[in-house]
């Protein structure tokens, strides 16, 4: 369970280092803070797509050696990151981490059930997801520490270090993992008709676009907004991260009671945190504080996602979790580009803006949106 976890932290961290490094590497390619934002937006549009695409391209195939091929992929690709010369190879080496990312990240999310006894499966799936979290939040102030002690290319190749030593961990401890069943790509599709998983993938959907509108160019956002010196940046992404840790474990122990409660109440605080930096945020103080509160909501949005769409398909379970890497994935994408466009449009205030908005309508679908009922959905697997 450690090495699947260690392989979802590995994965997201690597889509995720660009946000923190987006300032260096526009300056070393010589584009524009919006177009290296494209290096997050294409790695989470791959994502999207191969998430699917890779679960039911792999058919019968043992998935212990699926996942260490595509762990060795994203080795590889993050050193052809760090050794790029220009933009372009940058852009494919990121389209390499995206078929990486979507793929592990699919496949892991329904191995916890195989893994452990039946008893022990809630627990082992929260740590398979855990390391998703806590590399959403961590992974960009690892980056931006690495960045500044040795360069963002040693960044791309301590990630690609740590892929490979996460692929000998699977090779090593996991055991054979022979597909239960070939996964069609039809019925993964057929889920979406499903009013409880629609409504689940519509607040992943508007709450992931919303956070990386604003997120992916935070380093902007503190330097123009709140004045912050680059030296504070990293510091304040790193508290950031502690608070996104602690909001992932806080969710995870509530969400049981009532998932949709608890998603209403993380898409006011991403909405409120977002939006009031404009206002709030034009210290380091300021700035400090309201990144705890974005930290603390962001850091559950993964789980609690996770658990309203298991609860809502508790049947398909690697069928849904394809759909929520791919719709979570594209968003990824989505809010990026958004971003970067109203990043070199309007303004970097319009990414906050942009996200808080979005967040807002996240609010709205969370309320009003057909939810699943815990009890009806744990029944069948047990």
């Amino acid at each position: 369970m450690v090495a699947v976890a260690a392989g979802t932290f590995t994965v997201v961290t690597s889509e995720m280092l660009p946000v923190g490094l987006l300032t260096p590497i526009g300056g070393a390619l010589e584009v524009s803070e919006g177009t290296a934002g494209l290096t997050l937006t294409v790695t989470g549009l791959v994502g999207a797509f191969s998430a699917p695409l890779v679960t039911s391209a792999v058919g019968r195939l043992d998935r212990r050696v699926v996942l260490c091929s595509l762990m060795l992929l994203l080795a590889l690709a993050n050193v052809l990151a760090a050794w790029s010369p220009n933009f372009a190879v940058m852009m494919v080496a990121r389209v390499l981490i995206g078929v990486g990312m979507g793929g592990v990240w699919s496949l892991a999310g329904g191995l916890g059930v195989r893994l452990v006894p039946a008893r022990s499966v809630g627990p082992a799936t929260s740590m398979i997801f855990s390391g998703i979290a806590i590399a959403s939040v961590l992974g960009v102030p690892a980056g931006v520490y690495i960045g500044e002690l040795a360069g963002w290319r040693e960044a791309f190749l301590a990630i690609a270090g740590l892929a490979l030593v996460v692929t000998v961990a699977m090779a090593v401890l996991l055991p054979p993992l022979p597909a239960e069943r070939a996964v069609a790509l039809g019925g993964v599709l057929r889920l979406f008709g499903d009013p409880r998983v629609a409504s689940g993938l519509a607040v992943v959907a508007l709450l992931v676009t919303g956070h990386f509108a604003a997120y992916t160019y935070v380093r902007p956002v503190l330097e123009d907004v709140s004045g912050v010196r680059d030296s504070t940046i990293g510091t304040l992404l790193l508290v950031y991260g502690i608070a996104g840790i602690a909001g992932n474990f806080l969710v995870g122990a509530r969400v049981g009671r009532s998932v949709r409660g608890v998603l209403v109440v993380i898409s006011a605080a991403l909405a409120a945190s977002v939006l009031l930096v404009p206002l709030l945020g034009l210290s380091v103080a300021g700035a400090a504080i309201l990144l705890v509160v974005w930290g603390l909501a962001y850091g559950g949005v993964s789980v609690s996602t996770q658990t309203w769409l298991a609860l809502a398909a508790p049947q398909a379970r690697e069928g849904v979790t394809s759909l929520f890497v791919g719709v979570f994935n594209g968003a990824i994408a989505l809010g990026a580009f958004a971003g970067g466009r109203a990043a070199d449009g309007p303004g970097i205030e319009a990414v906050l803006w942009l996200g808080g908005a979005l967040a807002l309508g996240a609010l709205l679908v969370s309320a009003l949106g057909r939810a699943p009922s815990p009890v009806a959905a744990v029944a069948p697997q047990e």
